[in-house]
């Protein structure tokens, strides 16, 4: 997996203060897209341990809510493993932690996914720009969701997050 950021004390892409991570890859291509430079899965530098330990060190601050991982898009196929597997060790970690995901895939399309169980909120759905609306919370477009993954998947039916 290769990155492109690490934020920190970020407000905007889910609630509280969050940590995002900002990982390389995203086959979606959206017309409009915030984002481009992060399209490529080549891009970026590669995950490593100082990233990993730069996240962990930020979640370790009582204030800061949780994590996001956004792009590019966290499940695209160069990222989906490893993104799995860092979302794992948070939750085991930090289970107070909200972790939410940005991803261009809708619902149906990933709700299988093993990073579900350890997801709180994720929203879904490629950008499109002729339903951008500046006013809608934690989300670009308006045929995208904001889900609460965790009462999703308890009860079945698609339960939206806020």
């Amino acid at each position: 997996m290769r990155y492109h950021n690490i934020t920190k004390d970020d407000m905007l892409n889910g609630d509280g203060l969050r940590v995002v991570l900002w990982v390389a890859g995203c086959s979606h291509a959206c017309p409009g897209c915030h984002n481009p430079v992060t399209w490529d899965p080549e891009g970026g530098i590669p995950f490593d341990e100082a990233a990993r330990q730069e996240i962990f060190t930020e979640l370790e601050k009582d204030y800061v809510s949780g994590i996001t991982f956004s792009g590019g898009d966290p499940l695209h196929a160069a990222n989906r493993k490893e993104v799995t597997a860092l979302a794992e060790e948070i939750k085991k970690e930090y289970p107070e932690k909200t972790i939410w995901l940005y991803t261009g895939y809708t619902w149906d399309e990933i709700k299988e996914l093993q990073i579900m169980k350890y997801l709180d909120v994720l929203v879904d759905g490629r950008f499109e720009e002729e339903k951008k609306d500046n006013t809608l919370h934690w989300r670009g477009s308006a045929n995208q969701s904001v889900i609460d993954v965790k009462n999703t998947l308890q009860t079945g039916g698609l339960v939206l997050h806020g």
